[in-house]
């Protein structure tokens, strides 16, 4: 790899923010700014802040996968203080946490690459995927882990089958020579052997479950070139005594779509979740197979499958479900009579409810909130009560910036949607002549979403003076079928032409300064920054980590799962090229900033550095960073805090403001170059 003539941060733990010359000073705002009604009047972006880049990306302990058993509530918890790996808790109303697998371990699934759903549990047993190497363990008390499946084989979405003393998997062996085969497969539970193949053809499979009796399995399948947010089907099957399929059948629901999360109610009916009717609603089979809706709305009870086994519904009891859904990035939870179809708002006020899981009579759920309270909460008649919480650092509620719902118009007289979080500092505010610099995020995915969640990194930003809008784009999940679709072939033009048009759209209400607009976005989200600065001339400046560059290479560096998406989202072959900010250099004439990790097996940092040279030779301002880590490409929560704040200097340089606080001060090319808006 070329890295001479550049101005590289190589990140080994160490940052070289060289520039001496232009080294940012302390800034003195607090005592020096003039003070209205106690409060400093200091330019926007200059304000200071507790909400420092360690507090952003500090490894804090988060939960997922949540698991109900008769041994009580299993879950993941990553791991602060072990960079994140990830353990297994268990969690039961009396004997409270218990720690069942050390963090050591790092049980983390690779299948599809995303992974979900790594372990299982049985008795006192513990089945689990470790992440190094991705085999399946038994792991029992005071007993060393036990291996049970081959090497070069990885699963997810384990289930237990007791009768047939089994588990039931998702495999995706990688044995063969060209892509990996996925199957269902049954493993048993004392020895290692090459397992039981219940299901294979399809080239992929999700969330297998079993009937209350253990006598019928239900499956996901699809194949290429969909995405399970595209096309997929809904199987059963029958099981003998040794957990064998007998009889499998794919459901014929007479309508295509995209089916999810099968789930077996207590009394043996299969309900699942589809977007028949463009909203992923919920469904079930009548006594002769036939898909009847439980509950029509216009709202998403799911959401994109990138990970295997997160549900959105379960059952209370015979009669009564708990589901959640959807509205306006707010997450409602209703309970739903089965019988009658009347359903009963649960008074909770979350942005994100996940893991729904029944557990004896009672439903958990994992809940995060527009605050940074998180954790585990179970259904109390109309409420519902926290009963555990990780370790999440707090923050002053003065400082939080809550997000407002937007909508607005965009092109064809189509609506698109996203979050604008205001400045919000108790201590501070801007000049009554000026409106605050913009931050325009571009979510990743880009089959994802902007949540109204609470983020740390929104916050940084906004309690030193600016004001962020997290846009959900056309193709952006929680808006229905024909929304997320609509990105498919116009990848870089609709999410591009909405970004332009966010932009616009705020500073037309007088919510942002127009001269000091910044677009950012990481790897598909980069690729919409790249683009957009590349195409328009709206953004003063732009940012991209790691966005993708040449969508041919990218191509060429993809695994199973995406290996048809990018074809369903640019349309042809011809608009690898096209749409690629690598074929319209010409067009960047803004501020750039480039941030890439070194070992990136996805994005090859060589895609950054031809951006880079291109632009610094047409003697446009550009900075190159390039972050060097281990070989897994892991980086370092200390790479990142040094990242943002050389990203916060680049604003600061770009859009005339000193940050507050001691920082080295970013060195970017051209810099004298700079033009004024």
């Amino acid at each position: 790899m070329k890295l001479i003539s550049i101005t590289l941060l190589v990140f080994v733990g160490l940052l070289s923010l060289i520039g001496c010359d232009n080294a940012t000073k302390q800034s003195e705002i607090t005592p020096t700014a003039p003070k209205v009604d106690g409060v400093y009047v200091a330019e926007f972006g200059s304000w200071a802040s507790p909400v420092t880049p360690e507090d952003v990306y500090d490894l804090s302990d988060d939960i997922s996968d949540v698991r109900a058993t008769t041994q009580g509530i299993y879950f993941v918890q990553s791991n602060a203080n072990n960079e994140g790996k990830k353990a297994v808790y268990r969690f039961d109303t009396e004997a409270g946490l218990t720690k069942v697998v050390s963090s050591d371990f790092n049980i983390r699934s690779r299948v599809n690459e995303y992974g979900g759903a790594p372990f299982a549990a049985i008795g006192n047993s513990l089945f689990a995927t470790k992440f190094s190497d991705q085999i399946l363990y038994r792991i029992a008390p005071n007993q060393a882990p036990f291996a049970l499946t081959p090497n070069g084989t990885r699963h997810a979405g384990c289930i237990s089958n007791p009768k047939a003393s089994r588990l039931i998997c998702v495999r995706e062996d990688h044995r063969g020579d060209g892509e990996p085969v996925h199957s269902l497969v049954g493993i048993n539970l004392s020895y290692a052997d090459e397992g039981q193949t219940l299901a294979i053809g399809a080239d992929f499979y999700s969330m297998p479950v079993l009937s209350p009796d253990q006598t019928q399995l239900a499956w996901i399948a699809w194949n290429h070139p969909n995405m399970p947010w595209d096309k997929t089907e809904l199987w059963l099957a029958d099981l003998d005594t040794k957990g064998a399929v007998v009889n499998p059948r794919k459901i014929d629901t007479a309508q295509q779509g995209a089916i999810t999360q099968p789930l077996f109610s207590p009394t043996g009916q299969l309900y699942f979740i589809a977007d028949f009717n463009n909203w992923w609603n919920i469904y079930r089979l009548d006594p002769q197979y036939v898909p009847e809706i439980v509950l029509a709305q216009q709202a998403e009870f799911a959401d994109a499958d990138w990970q295997i086994g997160n549900y959105s519904y379960a059952f209370e009891n015979e009669h009564r479900l708990i589901a959640t859904y959807n509205n306006d990035g707010l997450a409602q939870l209703i309970r739903i009579d089965t019988h009658s179809g009347v359903t009963e708002p649960i008074a909770v006020e979350f942005a994100e409810i996940d893991y729904v899981t029944q557990h004896g009579n009672d439903v958990f759920f994992v809940g995060a909130k527009e605050t940074p309270e998180k954790g585990i909460y179970k259904i109390q008649g109309r409420a519902a009560q926290l009963v555990y919480a990780p370790n999440l650092p707090v923050m002053d509620p003065h400082f939080i910036s809550r997000p407002q719902s937007l909508s607005y118009k965009t092109a064809n007289d189509e609506q698109a949607h996203g979050y604008l979080y205001p400045p919000k500092n108790p201590n501070f505010r801007g000049p009554s002549d000026k409106e605050p610099p913009l931050v325009l995020m571009m979510h990743a995915g880009p089959t994802a979403k902007a949540s109204r969640a609470f983020r740390r990194d929104v916050q940084y930003w906004t309690s030193r003076g600016f004001a962020v809008f997290d846009v959900n784009y056309r193709g952006s999940t929680g808006f229905g079928r024909d929304y997320r679709n609509s990105l498919y072939g116009n990848w870089g033009k609709s999410d591009v032409v909405d970004a332009v048009r966010a932009a616009g759209f705020l500073v037309n209400r007088g919510d942002v300064d127009g001269r000091k607009l910044a677009i950012r976005g990481n790897r598909a989200g980069g690729f919409t920054a790249l683009s957009a600065v590349a195409n328009y001339s709206t953004f003063g400046a732009g940012v991209s980590y790691s966005g993708i560059s040449d969508m041919e290479e990218f191509k060429r560096h993809s695994h199973k799962f995406e290996s048809h998406y990018l074809l369903r989202l640019l349309g042809s072959i011809d608009n690898y090229r096209q749409r690629s900010a690598m074929a319209n250099l010409k067009g960047i004439n803004e501020p750039l900033l480039l941030i890439q990790g070194v070992n990136d097996s996805l994005i090859p940092a060589e895609q950054s550095l031809i951006i880079y040279e291109a632009v610094k030779a047409k003697g446009v301002p550009v900075t190159y960073l390039a972050f060097s880590d281990d070989a897994a490409n892991r980086v370092s929560p200390q790479s990142k805090k040094q990242a943002l704040e050389a990203e916060l200097s680049f604003y600061g340089q770009i859009f005339g403001f000193t940050p507050a606080g001691s920082m080295p001060a970013l060195a970017i090319e051209n810099i004298d170059n700079l033009r004024r808006r």
